[in-house]
């Protein structure tokens, strides 16, 4: 029987062992025909809302929560019987649809931007050997991530998923508070520039002249709703990052940009002259290659860290095969099936993406070594951050600067060379990618009482549904996606990103001093004993995000001072994230009709103007939303009748 609400021990305290799920009977299965059609449909409702977003303005949202909100309704509807077994299982498969897209997407276009061509069978081969590596690999860690690190590695986005959950099948408090948040989050998203883009929803303050630097506020609820989550150590961290590039290192290029003669031009824009750079375009062409830099080391050096936990796990899912597993389910065939599934696609790909036997199989080794690195790397990033925030593109960055050095020193150069390599980088990144949200959906499967195999099997299938629907949706696009200029329909930073460096690393002109920098100061951080990855997501990620996530934080830290003891503590606290959950919910939801509407030419706005375009405008938009937020947290009131 379930009890009405998340026990305790949900968010940690006691071991993983020893935790008891929501749902206990381990006789209920959550899948049937009918929850497996609703899975498919939401996989590709969110694979291809979130290749387009992503696309357009290279950020993408988690799709956890709305799609336990979205298939909590269709599984009441037409396969109630499943209750919340079949709940979990259809955000997972949301989730595994849109973790496809929000990976391809970086790597897949760029083979367009490069001047190259794909075809459907190239992007699909790839893609499904991606995800059935990823999930393999992050299988193998699941033991480690999931169970034995139970509370310490939080899982944020998993444990909100898991409330909105328990709040759909108890109903009570928590559905509330959702509704309050998804209400807030909707309002103000309709009226900001996903949807309607009446009011202005960026406070900006550019200093370009004495001091080149930036600070800006994106008046985002999603964002500030994954700030109250992830809370103040978090949230800190990132903003600190930002400090650091925004107000440290920009200023100082822009001291010294400010002295280029007249020739001097910028490295990859020769139309543009070194001493006319605003700070977007310092921002743009150095200070990211020094946030590249910084998650490159992050990268080696987090997953040099992990080389103890990789053995560990390979030895834990070895002795798994001969005996069956804690929650007495054998997952080991399944996982070696799957993993071994990946690896037979992955080299049978590489034949038929490379231009030689030697390129295939190096091309082959390489991708392996890094994906599986990686793969290990995000499952616990997740744990840590939620794969709203994952640095899914520094890790594909590392991964291909390496993958593109071996390329040089092999001699393969040219333009087919590049294209074999960016699909190679396509594999990585659907590795990588997929394996967040496969971390994410389980955690969530332990933490109900789910199975994990079942959970396993419906989230591949959602994988390959998503590669079916990105690799469909990019051709179709393909004529836009190449279009450049002042403003173009697909802004596509990170495809670009990755096109400019791998094509950089080839032609010999990269700024490898800024990558170096960033290396640099990663290792310094390292020495310093602070979170590398974070401070680098931090320094690479527009300081109007990371603003908004810390106001986020501090709301919480408001709401825990302001509570008259432990126990109000903990009640307004669960309610602040239940309505964190909802102001996720609603803004990506919401966002996505809205990105769909603009697309279909439904609405066709030409921006704020007035004072709906001003910073005033944004300020009062941000104190609207800080109080709608605040005040139902704060006001709550605690039950004496709570167990």
């Amino acid at each position: 029987m379930s009890n009405k609400k998340l026990s305790k021990g949900a968010y940690g305290g006691i071991s993983g062992k020893d935790y008891v799920p929501y749902i206990t009977d381990k006789s209920k299965t959550g899948a049937n025909m009918a929850v497996l059609i609703i899975g498919i449909i939401l996989a590709i409702i969110f694979a291809a809302s979130t290749a387009y977003s992503g696309m357009k303005a290279g950020l993408t949202v988690a799709a956890g929560i709305p799609g336990s909100i979205i298939g909590s309704a269709f599984i009441a509807a037409f396969a109630s019987g499943k209750g919340i077994l079949g709940k979990n299982i259809v955000q997972g498969m949301a989730s595994g649809g849109e973790s496809v897209a929000s990976g391809m997407i970086f790597v897949l276009p760029a083979i367009l931007l490069i001047g190259s061509q794909v075809t459907f069978l190239e992007g699909f081969i790839v893609g499904v050997g991606g995800v059935l590596f990823g999930i393999g690999i992050a299988s193998l860690v699941y033991n480690y991530l999931i169970i034995e690190e139970h509370g310490k590695l939080m899982y944020p986005e998993s444990m909100a998923i898991s409330e909105t959950l328990v709040a759909s099948d108890a109903g009570g408090d928590s559905m509330k508070y959702m509704g309050i948040g998804f209400g807030i989050s909707g309002l103000i998203t309709i009226l900001t520039s996903s949807f309607l883009n009446v009011a202005n929803n960026v406070i900006s303050f550019i200093g370009n002249k004495f001091y080149k630097c930036k600070f800006e506020v994106e008046v985002n609820p999603l964002l500030l709703g994954i700030g109250f989550i992830v809370g103040l150590e978090v949230a800190l961290t990132m903003f600190a990052g930002s400090l650091l590039s925004h107000f440290g290192i920009m200023p100082l290029i822009g001291y010294f940009t400010d002295m280029a003669g007249e020739g001097a031009k910028v490295w990859n824009d020769p139309t543009m002259a070194i001493n006319q750079m605003g700070v977007n375009d310092i921002a743009g062409n150095y200070v990211k290659y020094i946030g590249a830099g910084m998650m490159l080391c992050g990268g080696i050096i987090g997953a040099v860290k992990l080389i103890p936990t990789i053995i560990a796990s390979v030895k834990e899912t070895m002795k798994a095969k001969s005996s069956t597993s804690v929650d007495g389910e054998d997952g080991g065939a399944l996982q070696t099936i799957m993993l071994l599934g990946g690896v037979v696609v992955a080299v049978v790909g590489a034949f038929f993406i490379s231009n030689g036997i030697v390129m295939a199989i190096i091309g082959v080794v390489v991708s392996l070594l890094l994906a599986g690195l990686f793969v290990i790397v995000a499952g616990r990033l997740t744990g840590t951050i939620g794969t709203s925030n994952l640095p899914v593109s520094g890790m594909t960055i590392a991964s291909l600067v390496i993958a593109t050095l071996v390329f040089v020193i092999m001699g393969w150069t040219d333009l087919a060379d590049n294209k074999s390599l960016l699909l190679f980088g396509t594999f990585i990144v659907i590795s990588i990618s997929i394996a967040g949200g496969y971390s994410q959906s389980q955690k969530v499967t332990y933490i109900i009482g789910g199975s994990k195999n079942e959970m396993q099997k419906y989230f591949a299938i959602a994988g390959i549904v998503g590669v079916i629907v990105v690799v469909g949706t990019t051709l179709l696009l393909a004529n836009q996606l190449v279009v450049t200029g002042d403003n173009p329909p697909f802004a596509l930073p990170q495809a670009n990103l990755i096109s400019t460096l791998t094509s950089g690393i080839m032609s010999g002109q990269l700024p490898w001093v800024m990558v170096i920098v960033g290396v640099v100061m990663a290792i310094v951080l390292y020495f310093l004993n602070l979170p590398i990855m974070t401070v680098a997501i931090g320094f690479y990620l527009p300081i109007a995000t990371t603003s908004i996530i810390l106001v986020g934080a501090l709301i919480r830290v408001f709401v825990e001072k302001t509570s008259k003891g432990d126990k109000e503590k903990e009640v307004k606290v669960a309610n602040g994230i239940s309505l964190s959950s909802g102001l996720v919910a609603g803004g990506s939801i919401i966002g996505l009709v809205g990105i769909i509407l603009q697309v279909t030419g439904v609405i066709k706005g030409a921006g704020p103007s007035g004072f709906a375009a001003s910073n005033m405008m944004a300020i009062i938009l941000l104190l609207v939303l800080v109080v709608l937020t605040t005040w139902p947290i704060v006001s709550s009131k605690v039950k004496n009748n709570e167990n």
